[in-house]
C-alpha cells in the first residue's frame, strides 16, 4: 500500500507544473530551522577527512549518552544508554521494524483511530491483526482500554500510544500513563508511546514521558525523534528508549535492515540534545501557539471551532457542513483554493468528518490559505 502522502506528492507535483500556487498545510514538515550550533556542527564534521566511513548500527556513545541526559533533564528518568537506547533513522523507520522484530502471525497489535498510520502498516507487513481503539472526542480522545474484548487480549503483544497525539493534538497526564502501565503489567503486553510532539507544547502544558511511571521500563518503550523538537526533519534522527528486550530485539534486526547513520549527522544530533538552549525550545513554541490561534480564528470563520490543543502542531477540525466526506472537502479546497489539507480518513475510520491542519508555514500564509478555504465554502 503506497502512503498517502507518497500519491499526495504526485498530485502536488502535477499541480506545481502548470503553475498552481500551492500552500501545503498538509505534511507535518516543520518549516522552521534547526538550532544555528546544529547546522555548524554538521558543517565542522562533514569537513573532516575521517568522518565519512560507516557508523555502527546503534550510533555512537556519545549520542546514546547524550539521549540518556536529556531522558534525566527532561523527565528525571534514568536509562542505561547501552541496553535501553538505540538511536534510529527517523522514529518511523523504527516503529515500523518494531513490529517486524517482535510481531508473529497470530498476534495483536492495539493501535488508535485515528492515528499515525505505520502503526498499522508495521503490523501488517508483520502478519499480524490490528485491532483498532477508537478515539473519540467526547473521551478526550482517549482509548477505552477496558472495551478490548478478552479473546483478543489473550493474544495482544504490542499497544500503540501517541501523546501530544497525531492528528488530534490531545494530551494526557501522568495519571493516565499510570492506568496503561497497570494495563500492559495485567495482560502481558508492551506498551509502544510515541512521544515525537513532547517537546512542541502550549499553554503551560508539560508532556510526560511514559517513562517517568515507576517500573514503566518493564513493559514500555517510548519513541522520540528531533524532527519535531527540533525542527529536524529531513535529517532522520530519532532514538527508542525503555525495555532494553524490545530494544535489542529491535536493534539486531537493524543490523540486517539498514546502516548506520552519516557521523556528522550523529555529532550534530548530540550537538542538539547537549546544547540547545531551552529558550529556544520556548521560542519556536510560541510561534507555533501564534500560528494556533491564527488558525483557530480563521476557521472559526468557516462556523468551525476545533478545540485548541496544548501540544503538536497541528489543529483537528470538522469539516464544514454541507460536505459529505472529509476527502470531498480536501479535494475540492486543494482543487479550488490550492490550499493541501489532510484529510482526517487517512488516520483512520473515526477520522470521517474531519481534517488536519499542519501549523508549517508563516502567520501572514496562513491567514491567505484560511481566506482561500473560506471562499472555497462560501462558493458552493
Amino acid at each position: 500500500m503506497t502512503h498517502y502522502f507518497a500519491l499526495l506528492e504526485k498530485r502536488l507535483t502535477a499541480l506545481r507544473g502548470i503553475g498552481a500556487n500551492l500552500i501545503r498545510l498538509d505534511v507535518g514538515s516543520p518549516d522552521l530551522p534547526p538550532p544555528p550550533h546544529v547546522i555548524e556542527t554538521l558543517q565542522r564534521a562533514a569537513a573532516r577527512p575521517d568522518a565519512h566511513g560507516y557508523q555502527a548500527h546503534n550510533a555512537t556513545p556519545a549520542l546514546r549518552e547524550a539521549w540518556a541526559r536529556h531522558y534525566r533533564r527532561t523527565f528525571g528518568v534514568t536509562l542505561d544508554p547501552q541496553r535501553e537506547i538505540l538511536p534510529l533513522l527517523g522514529s518511523k523507520e523504527g516503529i515500523f521494524h518494531l513490529s517486524l522484530a517482535l510481531l508473529h502471525p497470530g498476534d495483536v497489535a492495539l493501535a488508535p483511530d485515528p492515528g499515525y498510520v505505520t502503526y498499522r502498516h508495521g503490523a501488517q507487513r508483520a502478519g499480524a491483526a490490528i485491532h483498532t481503539l477508537p478515539l473519540r472526542p467526547e473521551n478526550g480522545y482517549l482509548p477505552d482500554l477496558e472495551a478490548v474484548p478478552a479473546e483478543i487480549l489473550r493474544r495482544v503483544r504490542l499497544l500503540w500510544l501517541n501523546y501530544p497525539h497525531n492528528p488530534t493534538g490531545a494530551t494526557v497526564t501522568r495519571a493516565f500513563f499510570e492506568r496503561v502501565i497497570t494495563f500492559a503489567r495485567r495482560h502481558n503486553l508492551l506498551v509502544c508511546h510515541d512521544a515525537a510532539y513532547s517537546l512542541v507544547t502550549f499553554d503551560n502544558y508539560r508532556a510526560p514521558s511514559i517513562l517517568e511511571i515507576p517500573g514503566a521500563a518493564e513493559v514500555a518503550v517510548e519513541y522520540n525523534s528531533l524532527s519535531k523538537s527540533h525542527n529536524m526533519a529531513g535529517w532522520r534522527l530519532g532514538a527508542l528508549s525503555g525495555n532494553a528486550e524490545a530494544v535489542q530485539a529491535l536493534y539486531r534486526l537493524k543490523t540486517q535492515a539498514d546502516s548506520g547513520h552519516f557521523l556528522p549527522m550523529l555529532e550534530a544530533a548530540t550537538a542538539a540534545l547537549e546544547r540547545t538552549p531551552l529558550e529556544w525550545i520556548a521560542q519556536r513554541n510560541r510561534e507555533y501557539a501564534l500560528r494556533r490561534d491564527t488558525a483557530l480564528e480563521g476557521l472559526a470563520a468557516l462556523g468551525l471551532r476545533p478545540l485548541p490543543p496544548k501540544g503538536g502542531m497541528y489543529v483537528w477540525s470538522r469539516i464544514p457542513e454541507g460536505w459529505k466526506s472529509a476527502e470531498a472537502f480536501t479535494a475540492e479546497v486543494l482543487a479550488r483554493a490550492r490550499v493541501s489539507l489532510t484529510p482526517g480518513t487517512v488516520f483512520g475510520p473515526q477520522g470521517e468528518g474531519y481534517f488536519r491542519l499542519a501549523l508549517t508555514v508563516p502567520v501572514p500564509r496562513l491567514r491567505e490559505a484560511l481566506e482561500r478555504m473560506a471562499t472555497v465554502n462560501r462558493g458552493r
